[in-house]
């Protein structure tokens, strides 16, 4: 029913989902990189077309507010808020008379950027597992905020300027709005900063923040949370704003070799996907005749078929 070939496709249909080869036309799910590909012509939410042409250039997009019905080969389909990022979606295929449900990435628990989930029961499950261990079971998001702010005020109090790495599109504006929140003042790097000027074309408010400007040194960033996509960890920007401490933003976190593994001070669990607790609420919730597993660790199917679900894993 469900074809796996350099991205999802359901027999009989044309559609790609999330394919990781250019494409005719493909569901694009969210505009992370290992999700969004240059394709002929993508279907998506406005929000994730906007951000997939930031970052790939003017595309054929054919776009579709969430739960609005449309057909695709004959199917009938609407987008469902997936909770990952802004804008991103999952998509819900009736065929056949099958009701077939597709995730992408997504979270069970509400963020402070994106669209809260919808779960919509299904015959079909294919589902995320990035976090399908049974030890990836993240803290109340109260707690993460507690360690954040621990962590910044700290490292103020040691006279050391607070370096967060989050990935520029989603995480990054997901600490800007809790700092924010809170009343902290952010210098972001300009590809952070200019993904946030897109979530507030669609109504997320940010508190205080800048663009970063890494040559007025450490007095520049006084009394500031600078936060870095992570491939600047290297760059002159850290040398060029003084003396500093970083923490790593990630539900890797929850693994004990994470700060070394990322080199930095602290890795702190603040994540945009569901947890192992939230994956299995997520099947629970939709309750499939079959689930089929991807982008994640194989024993998560494993796991499921202990509980009873007709499961298997597709893909390496």
């Amino acid at each position: 029913m469900i074809e796996h070939d350099g991205g999802l496709r359901v027999q009989g249909m044309a559609l790609w989902l999330d394919a990781t080869r250019s494409r005719d036309r493909c569901f694009v799910s969210h505009a992370h990189s290992d999700h969004a590909i240059r394709h002929r012509r993508i279907i998506a939410s406005p929000q994730t077309a906007r951000l997939y042409e930031h970052r790939l250039g003017r595309t054929l997009a054919e776009t579709h507010a969430f739960h609005a019905p449309f057909e695709v080969d004959g199917a009938r389909c609407w987008l469902l808020p997936a909770g990952h990022i802004l804008g991103s979606s999952q998509i819900l295929i009736e065929h056949k008379g099958r009701r077939i449900v597709y995730t992408g990435d997504c979270r069970m628990r509400e963020g402070l950027t994106a669209e809260p989930i919808t779960v919509e029961p299904c015959d079909i499950l294919v589902m995320e597992c990035t976090f399908g261990r049974p030890h990836y079971v993240f803290p109340e998001p109260a707690e993460v905020a507690r360690r954040l702010c621990r962590f910044i005020e700290g490292t103020w109090n040691e006279g050391l300027t607070p370096v967060l790495l989050a990935y520029a599109l989603g995480k990054g504006q997901e600490a800007m709005k809790l700092l924010g929140d809170r009343g902290y003042s952010c210098a972001v790097a300009e590809p952070v900063f200019r993904i946030a000027r897109i979530y507030e074309e669609y109504g997320v408010r940010f508190g205080r923040y800048e663009l970063l400007d890494p040559t007025l040194g450490a007095e520049g960033v006084r009394g500031q949370v600078v936060i870095l996509p992570p491939h600047l960890r290297r760059s002159q920007i850290l040398e060029d704003i003084g003396p500093c401490r970083t923490a790593m933003l990630t539900g890797w976190a929850m693994d004990r070799n994470c700060r070394f593994r990322y080199r930095v001070d602290e890795a702190i669990p603040l994540s945009d996907h569901a947890d192992f607790q939230e994956l299995l609420a997520l099947v629970r919730q939709a309750a499939p005749k079959k689930v089929y597993t991807v982008h994640g660790f194989t024993e998560f199917a494993k796991h499921l078929r202990l509980l009873g679900y007709d499961a298997d894993h597709l893909g390496p």
